[in-house]
């Protein structure tokens, strides 16, 4: 057997030690355990779960979190893309009340079709952030809530308001349909391995009903808005790409609604009409809140003038 240099035997001795202790863990998947209990409950507490409720957890792990969901809830749905974590999940419940009140899913939380659930609660892959925000909004039939653990800076800019530095398009769009307040920060040694940034727990409650906006105009328009937040929008509205885009969905617009183009057509001029009709062509999309946005995709939408 080749001798092993000091480099390599530190490697595989912490390799044998990560053994010992339970499954090797996969960062490119962004598996970090939550190994602190006191955090585990803070979160389920978070989540005001009945004992009825359905919960989906994404990502459980090895089960930390899992077992205090199961202590208070009916049933989880655990969806876990790891089938060696979702293994040593099983064989924890394996022979406990517990094993027929948890059901495992394996595969790709992104590609998988949920089942109906209350309450959602995840120690969230950091890589999927955004994706599972906006697939979890999607869903229907509407959930009561979902407390959610995520990189501290996504977090933060999720429940950023207006005039806060972080406030972006991230921000208005799932505000839009959600009601999200940051819950807890949790400190990068509470997981095992431990990432290379803090964390941060956010509680979500969707909007219900929702609001009757169609999501590609409203993202369109929040595209243009925040291109430069620190900017007028009407200077972000003047680049020739964004009036050349306006200008061709607006004559598409008329064209398939048999509509006549006026002679005296001028898309700039339009566009500084509709903005000034809601008095924003100073207003800057960092300091405008949902109100402001909402009024104006009106505006333009009630002038024909579309985003998508």
């Amino acid at each position: 057997m080749p001798k092993l240099t000091g480099n390599e035997s530190r490697k595989e001795a912490a390799a044998s030690a990560g053994r010992a202790f339970g499954p090797m863990f996969n960062k490119d998947l962004g598996q970090h355990i939550l190994k602190n209990p006191l955090v585990a409950q803070g979160i389920v507490d978070k989540a005001g779960l009945r004992t009825s409720d359905t919960v989906l957890e994404v990502g459980p792990g090895t089960g930390n979190l899992t077992v205090k969901i199961l202590a208070a809830a009916k049933k989880v749905v655990a969806v876990e893309m790891d089938p060696r974590l979702a293994a040593e999940l099983q064989k924890r419940v394996q022979g406990t009340p517990d094993q027929r009140r948890l059901d495992i899913m394996i595969g790709d939380f992104m590609k998988a079709d949920l089942p109906y659930f209350d309450v959602c609660i995840s120690n969230t892959p950091y890589q999927i952030s955004s994706p599972l925000v906006f697939k979890l909004l999607e869903h229907r039939p509407m959930f009561r809530c979902a407390v959610l653990m995520f990189q501290r800076e996504f977090a933060m800019r999720l429940v950023a308001k207006p005039g806060d530095e972080l406030y972006c398009r991230l921000s208005v769009n799932v505000q839009l349909y959600a009601k999200v307040d940051h819950v807890m920060k949790v400190g990068k040694n509470n997981f095992r391995p431990p990432p290379q940034v803090e964390s941060s727990v956010v509680r979500l409650e969707p909007r219900n009903p929702p609001p009757p906006v169609d999501f590609k105009e409203w993202d369109g328009l929040m595209r243009i808005a925040f291109v430069r937040k620190n900017k007028t929008l009407l200077a972000n509205f003047k680049t020739t790409s964004i009036m050349q885009l306006l200008e061709n969905n607006y004559k598409t617009y008329c064209s398939t609604h048999g509509l006549m183009l006026e002679d005296t057509f001028d898309i700039k001029t339009k566009v500084q009409q509709i903005l000034e009709s809601v008095d924003m062509t100073e207003k800057r999309a960092a300091k405008c809140d949902l109100d402001d946005f909402l009024k104006l995709l009106y505006a333009f939408n009630q002038a024909n003038l579309h985003f998508c």
